[in-house]
């Protein structure tokens, strides 16, 4: 399964960038964000229908 990560920004909120990653990388990345206090947003990322 796959995850958008979005960045973001400390006053309003409103993401600043996004990346897509396996779930495998969730962990590391939450894990980086909460060393730096950075606020993110994850949600399943949207697959496209074959």
């Amino acid at each position: 399964m796959r995850f958008e990560i979005m960045r973001l920004d400390d006053v309003d909120g409103t993401a600043v960038d996004s990346t897509v990653v396996d779930a495998a990388s969730v962990n590391r990345i939450v894990q980086q964000a909460a060393a730096t206090g950075q606020r993110i947003y994850i949600r399943p990322a949207e697959t496209s229908a074959s």
